[in-house]
């Protein structure tokens, strides 16, 4: 009886654990996409700005309607863009700036919040706790690393959160990016 029962635990655990272990089930996402990385292991940078993850990443949510499966409190209106390796996997700052936020920001949990100047905020959001390497008021340039992948705040699994925000306005950082030569797929 007691093996059986184990036996059925197991299997159940088993069947669950793929839904569990998949940061964010989302209609429309997709697989693996490129990061780009540099040869000493940062992230790929342009000019002044880069890729807040170094190397491959699993795209999640992107900007924009996109419901969670399996997830009740996870806005449906997504204001960032969803990229995760795994827990723990460095994050990093994607232009220059001024570090505004290194801890517990709204719905985000441990987060990073750098100001570009002229209204321009980017978002790191959810990050492991203990992780954050930077201070308020630290200067950081594109490749400073920020903290690690977690799951804190209203999150769904480790990952990164990333947002640019125009004057408080949340922008899709897709083509935010890409208008930097820095691809997001």
């Amino acid at each position: 009886m007691v093996g059986t029962l184990i036996g059925l635990l197991l299997m159940a655990g088993i069947t669950l654990t793929p839904l569990i272990a998949i940061p964010f089930a989302v209609v429309g996402a997709s697989a693996e996409a490129p990061a780009g990385e540099e040869p000493g292991g940062g992230p790929a940078v342009k000019g002044e700005w880069g890729y807040p993850l170094a190397g491959t990443y699993t795209k999640g949510r992107g900007f924009g309607y996109g419901p969670v499966v399996g997830c009740g409190y996870c806005s449906v209106d997504h204001g960032g863009y969803d990229m995760a390796q795994e827990c723990g996997s460095t994050i990093y700052a994607a232009g220059p700036g001024e570090v505004i936020t290194a801890g517990v920001y709204q719905g985000f949990g441990n987060t990073v919040r750098i100001d570009h100047g002229d209204g321009l905020v980017t978002i790191y959001g959810h990050m492991r706790w203990g992780s954050i390497r930077v201070q308020v008021g630290e200067p950081v340039t594109a490749g400073t690393a920020l903290g690690a992948e977690g799951n804190t705040g209203r999150s769904f699994g480790c990952h990164l959160h990333f947002e640019v925000r125009n004057h408080d306005v949340r922008l899709d950082p897709r083509p935010f990016m890409a208008a930097r030569g820095l691809p997001l797929i």
